[in-house]
């Protein structure tokens, strides 16, 4: 009998993934990964890992199957909190959903199931995997979920082989309703608990609180740049890639000072809510930030040219194939669609190998590209690669 290790979260994905498994002869082995017992970072009253805790426990006391906790929380303190604080003094902005499973689900919880003789670790995730054979060798891929609605497919667009060939996902074939009806069926006491919302395993947080317990506030100019100014008019040639993928050059001359804030690493590109600046007929967005000056930029309306690029750029060393036997050579190009967020519905663009990296350039300009965040593109329903966005 194969043993599968289930990432338990108290939520009811992972409830029904342990129940399937069950079902479909497994044995099954629940674990809940505690994440968070960090002091110096202050969340919200909305951190329920303890309740989720007692919930998972309570499930795999329904499933009559074995629990244990896991105290992961100082490799997440030093591979997701770190690097975010990071990221986020640099003026980028990281997706710690994608860091954690790529370094805590599918990397330290990876191992530590293996050594309880583990043969699988299976997540709720709505994704799903498939499996060809290329020169009498197995490769994997990376599906999405058959809810169109719920793929979390991006989510995990930095899983290597090895990390798939030992990955599970029961649910990926179902819709979430489904979910539901089976949770109900099988009593689970998760049936019809509410879907959790903020960082991966930690529970909600109000970002600027949390990021100001280490990046001190400091006061700055709000400059609003016109949409007609020199860095948005497009007077090179299309075939340049690197034109085409730059972030415009903003500096505080092309605009007015409407106003200050507290602090440039607190924005993000796209950003509309924490402006706190009124009186225009179309509402400001963040459309660039230098943590050097201490500036934010913004434009006036959601059509700013400001918040539209045409491209954008994967360093080298950023560049991840979860197909590694379709990874470009340098000089090949290939048409892929890609998003650059999750729920983002695919764009159609083209991959440009260089050997400085990779070059993605959109048949339609994107909004809010946002350096720090990633990329993952697709061919049909399979996630082929990710990368960083520079």
């Amino acid at each position: 009998m194969k043993r599968v290790v289930v990432g338990l979260s108290g939520g009811v994905d992972s409830s029904v993934t342990a129940y399937l498994l069950k079902e479909q002869g497994y044995e099954v082995i629940g674990m809940f990964m505690k994440n968070w017992h960090d002091d110096s970072v202050t969340i919200s009253n909305e951190c329920p890992w303890l309740d989720d805790s007692n919930d998972a426990m309570i499930v795999a006391q329904q499933l009559g199957i074995p629990f244990q906790a896991i105290d992961l929380s100082k490799e997440y303190k030093e591979r997701i909190v770190d690097y975010m604080f990071g990221e986020y003094q640099r003026g980028r902005t990281p997706n710690p959903d994608i860091l954690c499973n790529r370094e805590i689900k599918f990397d330290v919880f990876l191992d530590a199931a293996m050594k309880l003789g583990a043969d699988y670790v299976a997540t709720g995730h709505y994704c799903r995997k498939g499996e060809i054979q290329r020169d009498g060798k197995t490769i994997y891929q990376l599906l999405a979920g058959k809810d169109p609605n719920k793929d979390q497919s991006y989510f995990l667009c930095q899983l290597k082989q090895a990390q798939l060939s030992k990955a599970l996902f029961p649910i990926g074939e179902l819709l979430k309703p489904e979910v539901r009806a089976i949770a109900k069926k099988a009593g689970l006491t998760t049936a019809d608990k509410k879907d959790s919302q903020g960082l991966c395993f930690v529970g909600k947080v109000h970002l600027p609180d949390f990021l100001q317990q280490r990046l001190e506030p400091k006061k700055g100019k709000v400059i609003e740049v016109p949409g007609n100014s020199p860095a948005f008019i497009n007077g090179f040639d299309a075939d340049d890639l690197s034109n085409l993928t730059k972030p415009y050059e903003l500096n505080p001359q092309l605009g007015e000072e409407v106003g200050d804030h507290k602090g440039a690493h607190y924005y993000t590109i796209g950003q509309r809510r924490g402006l706190n600046i009124g009186g225009y007929e179309k509402p400001l967005f963040v459309i660039g930030t230098d943590t050097d000056l201490n500036v934010i930029y913004t434009g006036s309306g959601d059509d700013h040219p400001g918040l539209y690029r045409k491209g954008l750029f994967v360093p080298q060393s950023d560049e991840h194939w979860i197909r590694e036997d379709l990874k470009l050579k340098i000089g090949d190009s290939k048409n892929y669609q890609a998003r650059i967020r999750y729920r983002q519905p695919l764009e159609s663009c083209t991959l440009h190998k260089k050997e400085e990296g990779l070059y993605i350039i959109f048949d339609r300009s994107q909004r809010g590209v946002t350096p720090g965040q990633f990329v993952a593109w697709y061919e049909n329903e399979e996630l082929i690669g990710s990368g960083v966005i520079n």
